[in-house]
Parts: C-alpha cells; sequence; structure tokens
C-alpha cells in the first residue's frame, strides 16, 4: 500500500485520469473530492462489497447453485420447503 500525506485542497493523481483532492478535514472525518472518468465507477468500500457480492449470488443463482448461507444461517431443511420459494419463511413468536 501506497501511503501519501496530504493536506486541505491538495491532491493526488492516479493514472492521470483520477484526481483525489482533500476538500475538508474535520475532528474524524476527511472529506475527499473524486474526479474520475463517467465509466470508471467510483464507490466506497462497502458499498463495493456489496455489489460484488451481489454479483456472486446471480451468478451462483444463474448456474443452478444456491447461494452460501451466511454465518449464523443454516440452510432450509427438508420441513421448510412447504413455502414457495420466492416467499421467505416467517418466524413467529406464538406463546
Amino acid at each position: 500500500m501506497l501511503i501519501l500525506s496530504r493536506k486541505l485542497n491538495e491532491s493526488i493523481v492516479i493514472d492521470g485520469r483520477i484526481i483525489v483532492k482533500v476538500l475538508r478535514i474535520d475532528k474524524d472525518t476527511v472529506k475527499l473530492g473524486i474526479q474520475a472518468p463517467a465509466e470508471l465507477p467510483v464507490h466506497r468500500e462497502e458499498i463495493h462489497d456489496v455489489i460484488q457480492k451481489n454479483k456472486q449470488a446471480a451468478l451462483a443463482a444463474s448456474q443452478g447453485n444456491p447461494p452460501k448461507p451466511t454465518t449464523g444461517q443454516s440452510p432450509p431443511s427438508s420441513e421448510q420447503s412447504s413455502s414457495s420459494p420466492s416467499q421467505p419463511n416467517k418466524e413467529t413468536n406464538e406463546k
């Protein structure tokens, strides 16, 4: 990882096409401005991660592979197969 120091209103240039500029510095937040070609997607890391997971799930579904359950979830059992795939099972707290 390349680490650079920049002050307010200073920039870095990436590949001659992307400019990242420090616009504002608050207590624990830095506001960055990013100039990039329109065809180049720019996302926050957490948004990028969600997009990648959605792409992987769509690819797996198109290949007939069900998506892997996330941590803390178990795959559906045969008892739950009576509901339609488009409607998830809902747990109720009846006493």
